[in-house]
Parts: structure tokens; sequence; C-alpha cells
């Protein structure tokens, strides 16, 4: 028996135990593998128990009492996850979402992904048609779709086996490129662009690398089986990554308070999510929220038009009316200056 099928069988036969295995009877079982003597076979256990832990198999050893016997034993609550009992349009919505990110072109853990949509339409009973909808990727440059596809795949892994990765990255603010040794923490996707997050040896703390901007890329492949870092128990993607203008991290947190009101009243919810939304009076609602970079905050709110303005603190006022005045000088002629049609 090769490995592979000792593994699968090792995992067939715990997962269907509804009490603790002893050693002894595992010996049993695989006569083969784990005969001969006594040393030889518990190394060659050893190695496939870690093997096992190492792909998430919640295997212990559980010490015996009155009730049950010295053996290895799974967690099954760890093991199973918990059911999802989605209604048919929850999974429809989440096939057509995954669907969008396969037909990217550029998206890690494809193959999950994909096997992930065969399990919805197993569960939907009948055979769904693949949506026509993909999402667009600011790959940066046309032509990139399959170098940024490529380094997805091996910041997944890396992210995954805790490997630190080597890269070489272009800076929007800098001409060149620099080195930098880097502990990927996790990936994440906004407005269409792949951001990586993780710890820069070169900068000595936690940095964002736009993956577009990855000119090489190199995974540390030696110990594979050993984790170069670990992730902080504290570490969140969202607080490195924005997902609106207003997030970047420019300077401190500020909060602001708008009012919106007509059509965009009963928009405010999905224009600003997470803000504290406070009904003033029919068709009014007044919104607060933290910003940490003032001029998108302002961009996007004279975007909205005369349905949304800002009621305080007197900076972001301040800020908004100074953006509104240079955008009409840039759009008032001087005086004597003759206008085309």
């Amino acid at each position: 028996m090769d490995r592979t099928e000792r593994i699968l069988d090792l995992v067939a036969l715990l997962l269907d135990a509804r009490e603790p295995i002893s050693w002894a009877e595992l010996r049993e079982h695989f006569p083969a593998d784990y005969g001969g003597s006594d040393d030889a076979a518990e190394r060659k256990f050893e190695r496939d128990k870690a093997e096992l832990v190492e792909l998430g198999f919640p295997l212990s050893y559980v010490q015996g009492d009155d009730e049950r016997r010295d053996g290895y034993l799974v967690d099954r609550d760890v093991y199973y996850l918990p059911e999802a009992d989605l209604t048919k349009e929850e999974l429809a919505v989440l096939y057509a979402a995954g669907s969008a990110a396969l037909a990217s072109g550029a998206f890690p853990g494809r193959d999950d992904l994909a096997h992930a949509l065969r399990k919805i339409g197993f569960f939907a009973g009948e055979s769904l048609p693949t949506p026509r909808v993909r999402m667009e990727l600011g790959t940066g440059q046309q032509g990139q779709e399959k170098e940024v596809s490529a380094r997805l795949e091996q910041l997944w892994d890396a992210c995954s086996a805790h490997k630190w990765v080597q890269i070489t990255y272009g800076s929007p603010r800098k001409d060149g490129v620099t080195e930098r040794r880097v502990d990927p923490y996790g990936l994440a996707l906004r407005r269409g662009v792949w951001t990586l997050v993780g710890y820069c040896h070169l900068r000595q703390g936690l940095r964002t690398f736009h993956v577009h901007r990855i000119r090489e890329l190199k995974v540390n492949t030696a110990r594979p089986r050993t984790p170069d870092f670990e992730v902080p128990a504290d570490f969140s993607l969202d607080a490195h990554v924005a997902y609106f203008p207003w997030q970047y991290r420019f300077h401190e947190p500020l909060e602001v308070t708008l009012q919106l009101t007509g059509p965009q009243a009963s928009r405010a919810g999905s224009l600003f999510p997470g803000a504290a939304l406070e009904p003033v009076s029919e068709g009014v609602v007044r919104a607060r929220f933290p910003v940490t970079f003032l001029d998108g905050l302002t961009r996007f709110v004279l975007s909205l038009g005369q349905d949304c303005r800002v009621e305080g603190p007197p900076a972001a006022r301040e800020r908004l009316e100074q953006m509104a005045a240079n955008i009409l000088a840039k759009h008032t002629p001087v005086e004597g200056e003759r206008v085309s049609a």
C-alpha cells in the first residue's frame, strides 16, 4: 500500500470510529505498514500522524478513564463544518459571484472555488448554467492578467503555509524597484485590485503591496512543512486594506458628519456602509463615520451633488469648500478668453 492510500484509509478508519482506537488496533488494521519492529512502525505512524495534523485533521490522543480506553480520536465538531442552510436565492447569488470570480482569469484557489461551485450545483438539485458575468480586475496593464493570476496562486499557497516570499516591487511613488522579504499575512480584493498585506522585513512593519506591481516573486521552499512565521491573533485585513477612498490611512481618524437628502437619503446605508445613521426628518438622514483620508471623502461627496453635504467638523467643511472652489475655478473662463463651443 502506498502512502497516499494508507493516509486515506487511516482517515476513513478514524472517522468511522465511535471510541478511541489504540495503537495495537491500528497495527492490526495495517499489518503490512505498521508491522515489523516496534521502533520502525512507530516512526512510520508518527510521520503519517504529522501529515494528518498538517492537513488540518484534528487527531488527538485520549488518555483513557473508567468510561473509555486510551487511543486516538477525531474531534468531529472541529472536523465537520456546520450546515450552511442557505436559501435557493442565496445559493444563486453565491454561485453567480463565484462564477464571476472564475471568469476573471485572476483569482487564487481556482480549483477549490470550482469544486465549491460544483457542490452548490449539487445542492441546488439541478445543473446550473454559468452566469455571463465576470469581475473586472485592475491589473494595471493590459495583458498582465496571466502574470497576476500566477502570482496570486503562489501568494495563496505562501499565505496558507506561512512561508516568507521574496518580491521585486515597483512602487507607484518612486522610479525603479526594491527587493523585499515579506511574511504574507493575507490577500484582499478591493475595487478590482488585489492587495497583499504582510510584514516587510525591509521596512520593519506591516505593509500593503498591490499584486500587479510585483515584478518577480519567489516563495521560500526550505522546510516546506514548517511555517516561517505566525500571523498575530489580532490581525485583520480590513484594518489595512480600504474598501472606500476615505478609508486610506493618510491621517488620524476624524469623525465626519454628513447630511443626505432626497434620493441620496434612502441610499445612505449603501453609500456609507458601517456609518451611524440618524433620521432627521422625512427624506433627511444624518450619517456619522470615521475618515482617514479627507480628500477621498470630499471627492466622493462632490460626486453625489447637492443632496449630500458635510455638516462637520469645520476642517472637513473647509476642505470641501476649497476643493469645490478649485473645480469651479478650473471650469470658469478667464475674462477675455474665448470659449469654444
